[in-house]
C-alpha cells in the first residue's frame, strides 16, 4: 500500500497542495538528486537540467518539490525555473500571427504552443546561465503576461521545466545541447485529458466548454509533446493515481 504525504508550495503566485508517494521519493527523486550532485561535483561548475513534459503532468510542482527536497538532503541545492517566462509578451502575441504546422493563424489563438515562445531570448539566457548569475523572467498568471528579470539565478544545479525543452525540431533541438542532463515525463493521453478538463471546470467552465477547449487547444499541445519530444537521460511516467514510475 502506498504511503502518501502532503506538501504545500507557492507556484506562480498560487498556493498548491500536492502529495507524493514516499517510496517514490526514496527510490526515484532522491537518487535523481544524488546523480545530479555527482555530475555537478565532477564538472565543478554550474549544471543545467531540462525537464520536459506535456501539460497537466505536474512538472512545475515536481520541480518545486525537488528544489525543496534538495534543501533537506545531503546534496547540491537545486534551483527550479520555468520556461513560461519566455512566452512572447501579450502585446506581441495579440498583434502577430504564427505558422503552426504550415498554417498561418493569429498567435493569440495558439498561445502556449512552441511558436509563441521567444526562442532567441531563451537561447541567449541558457547559454549565459552556465557562468553568470543572470536574472530570469516569469509568467505571471495574475496579469497573464511575462515579467522580465524577476528571479536571480544563484544555485549550482539549475532545473528548468517546460513543455517544449526536448522538442525534436529546431531551434529547440539546438537549445537542448546546453543541458547537462535531461528528464522526460510521459503519461497516457487519456489521463492528461481528464486532468485538463477538470482544471477548466474548476475555473468555471461547463463540461461542454471545457471539453471543447481541450480538443481545440490543449490536446494539440499534449500530442505534440508526447509524439515529438526526444528521449531524456531519465524517463518517467505519471500513473493515473499521480505517482511517478521509471520507464
Amino acid at each position: 500500500m502506498k504511503e502518501w504525504k502532503k506538501y504545500l508550495f507557492t507556484v506562480n503566485g498560487f498556493e498548491m497542495e500536492t502529495i507524493y508517494n514516499q517510496e517514490t521519493i526514496e527510490n526515484v527523486f532522491l537518487p535523481l538528486l544524488q546523480k545530479l550532485t555527482k555530475i555537478q561535483k565532477e564538472k565543478d561548475s554550474r549544471i543545467v537540467v531540462f525537464l520536459a513534459a506535456p501539460p497537466a503532468v505536474g512538472k512545475t510542482t515536481l520541480c518545486q518539490f525537488l528544489e525543496y527536497l534538495s534543501q533537506k538532503e545531503d546534496v547540491t541545492e537545486v534551483q527550479a525555473l520555468g520556461l513560461d517566462g519566455f512566452h512572447y509578451h501579450s502585446d506581441y502575441i495579440n498583434s502577430h500571427d504564427a505558422v503552426v504546422f504550415g498554417k498561418t493563424v493569429p498567435m493569440k489563438t495558439v498561445k502556449g504552443c512552441p511558436e509563441t515562445y521567444d526562442t532567441d531570448k531563451l537561447q541567449e539566457k541558457v547559454k549565459s546561465i552556465k557562468t553568470q548569475n543572470i536574472l530570469w523572467p516569469i509568467y505571471d498568471r495574475n496579469i497573464h503576461d511575462v515579467v522580465e528579470d524577476v528571479i536571480e539565478v544563484t544555485k549550482d544545479i539549475i532545473l528548468i521545466e517546460g513543455n517544449w525543452l526536448l522538442l525534436s525540431e529546431e531551434p529547440w533541438k539546438s537549445i537542448k545541447d546546453v543541458a547537462d542532463y535531461t528528464i522526460l515525463i510521459r503519461s497516457k493521453e487519456e489521463t492528461l485529458k481528464n486532468r485538463l478538463i477538470g482544471r477548466k471546470m474548476k475555473g468555471g467552465l461547463s463540461r461542454e466548454d471545457a471539453e471543447a477547449w481541450y480538443y481545440n487547444t490543449d490536446s494539440v499541445n499534449v500530442k505534440r509533446v508526447l509524439e515529438d519530444s526526444l528521449p531524456g537521460d531519465l524517463m518517467l511516467k505519471v500513473e493515473d493515481d499521480g505517482d511517478y514510475v521509471l520507464l
